[in-house]
């Protein structure tokens, strides 16, 4: 399936909740806050009725997927290495997914969304300890350093992002001076993105 490219309100209102695909924008105009953007997108959005475990199972495995943005074959691939993994495998699939370079580029506050962080990175604008990486899906690991391009740290959108920097999780550490942050330790639950009951999605692909 081909990576989504329309409307990101369209997907936050599937969902029924700000799932901040356009950063902090989303906090001050959002179609969630409008009366018409309170119904799912769509002839029958605005019908109600009880929905099923496999609604409620499905809801949240997309839900997760549009947050980082990932096509349902990517999104796949990720639970069948959390499987593999020795931890519970809905607590280590979200780890992954946060320990993608594009969402840590985020996380850090180099860019606005995690679509321009997914940019930036495919761009080779991204540098992690010292070597550019433009893959996204890149995983970061325990005590990486990661900046951006010399060339880049006079950009005009990334000096306006460094004069509001956003507060960063427990697990990173963020220089604004010299735009550098670095990855202290693997994110706990407590520190995930986004309330995602990762347990409902190992049910989804468990059926």
């Amino acid at each position: 399936m081909a990576r989504y490219i329309g409307s990101a309100c369209k997907q936050c209102r599937a969902e029924r909740e700000k799932l901040f695909l356009k950063g902090e924008r989303c906090s001050t105009k959002c179609a969630l806050d409008r009366k018409r953007g309170k119904n799912a997108p769509g002839q029958h959005g605005a019908k109600k009725g009880k929905i099923s475990d496999y609604g409620k199972h499905l809801r949240e495995k997309q839900k997760a997927r549009r947050v980082f943005g990932l096509t349902e074959q990517q999104f796949k691939r990720y639970f069948i290495v959390a499987e593999k993994m020795p931890g519970l495998t809905s607590d280590e699939l979200l780890k992954l997914l946060e320990m993608r370079l594009d969402n840590v580029v985020y996380k850090l506050g180099l860019s606005y969304s995690r679509k321009m962080a997914r940019q930036m990175v495919m761009h080779g604008l991204i540098v992690v300890n010292g070597k550019k990486i433009d893959v996204p899906r890149y995983q970061v690991k325990k005590d990486d350093v990661i900046t951006v391009k010399n060339s880049y740290k006079d950009n005009a959108v990334l000096k306006k992002l460094m004069e509001n920097p956003v507060a960063v999780p427990s697990w990173l550490s963020f220089n604004k001076d010299a735009i550098e942050g670095k990855v202290l330790n693997e994110p706990l639950k407590e520190d995930f993105s986004h309330p995602i009951n990762g347990q409902l999605i190992v049910e989804f692909y468990s059926k």
